[in-house]
């Protein structure tokens, strides 16, 4: 439990009234059910409309170099933290609050020719390797082992429902959103243009993530997904403990350490904006949840469905030892992916870690995209 001082004030789910780390006002919108949802924009209505999708046990304070920026250059830019991270609702997964949320309730309609079959896998579907030359060829099972609401489908349908009521809602001006993200972000964001393109004018992704957990992904499936699934259950019955020694500032500082290259990136505000939001009610939960979704959709899989109209571009850090070079590089061979650019001395976050090299390239990108549309 928070307590305030009479010169503090919280928001719904311990949310401080004003972010540490951009100086904005940590807003909500209530979704399906009541849930709520916090956010952070700067800019004027009337600017472009950006909407910035964080990564892996994050929220949108990670943005706040690109907060600032996009600000800055006239965008009226949008961080949203998803359903179950940051300061937004986590109710247990098998709620009804949260079940009526769960995005892969579209498995139970779906026609068998479409991108989401009824059997929640998509069948011998070829998947980049590390080595940005090797195909393997599949099965991807879509549908998260455990029934669980926190997902890429759930998430999407999320992105979709902000941009309507919030970001384009009364705006005259801008039919579209133009959505930016980062590693396992970046997957909700393409899962959105996949599921309404309609909404959005393309994608900005940083450091994608190839989810090396995910069961199309792990070296014989066969063998080794019984003791992954065996691991993770035990994380999620009696892992309380470990997540409790390992949430203290100077433990995460150092975690930080491994995606973060840049180390002086990684400040006490870093740390603060990402460690207080991991420690409200339920907050844990999701994180072995989400420890535990080794299924879902896959890079290479989505941005094979995408829409061609949709330009993708993508940037990362060479040093990013989550992402393989070669095969960032090899998603340049598919259609929708106009450019990618790496980085020497740059880890995961590159938009934290480097943005005086991110922040040209992604206003480059926002007036390609905005020039398509004139």
């Amino acid at each position: 439990m928070i307590s305030s001082s009479p010169s503090t004030i919280y928001k719904p789910n311990g949310a401080p009234e004003i972010s540490p780390a951009t100086g904005l006002e940590n807003k909500f919108y209530s979704w399906r059910e009541g849930q709520q949802i916090r956010y952070q924009c700067t800019g004027k209505r009337g600017g472009e409309p950006v909407l910035l999708i964080h990564g892996l046990f994050v929220n949108s304070d990670h943005w706040r170099k690109t907060l600032e920026f996009l600000g800055h250059h006239g965008y009226d830019a949008y961080a949203i933290d998803l359903f179950g991270c940051g300061y937004s609702d986590k109710p247990p997964a098998d709620s009804h609050r949260a079940q009526a949320c769960n995005g892969e309730k579209r498995f139970l309609t779906a026609n068998p020719t479409d991108a989401t079959p009824t059997s929640g896998i998509l069948k011998s579907f070829p998947l980049g390797s590390s080595d940005g030359k090797t195909v393997r060829v599949r099965d991807i099972e879509l549908r998260h082992p455990l029934g669980s609401p926190y997902n890429f489908y759930t998430w999407s349908e999320l992105i979709r429902d902000f941009c309507q009521d919030v970001i384009l809602k009364n705006d005259t001006i801008h039919k579209d959103v133009t959505l930016v993200a980062n590693s396992i972000g970046t997957i909700s964001a393409m899962q959105a243009i996949l599921d309404a393109p309609e909404l959005y004018k393309g994608a900005f992704l940083i450091s994608p993530n190839f989810r090396e957990l995910h069961s199309a992904e792990v070296p014989f499936p066969s063998r080794t997904m019984p003791i992954l699934r065996a691991v993770q259950k035990q994380l999620r019955t009696r892992g309380q403990r470990l997540f409790n020694a390992l949430a203290k500032p100077n433990t995460v500082k150092e975690i930080l350490k491994t995606p973060y290259v840049v180390e002086s990136a990684v400040d006490d505000t870093l740390v603060k904006v990402l460690l207080d939001p991991l420690l409200t009610e339920g907050a844990s939960n999701v994180v072995f949840d989400t420890l535990s979704y080794s299924a879902g959709p896959l890079p290479e899989q989505q941005l094979t469905m995408f829409p061609e109209n949709k330009p993708v571009w993508v940037c990362y850090g060479k040093d990013d030892e989550w992402t393989p070079s070669p095969r960032v590089e090899a998603l340049s061979r598919l259609p929708p992916v106009q450019k990618v650019v790496g980085w020497q001395g740059v880890g995961h976050c590159p938009h934290d870690e480097a943005p005086e090299k991110v922040n040209p390239l992604l206003l480059e990108f926002l007036k390609h995209v905005g020039a398509k549309e004139q």
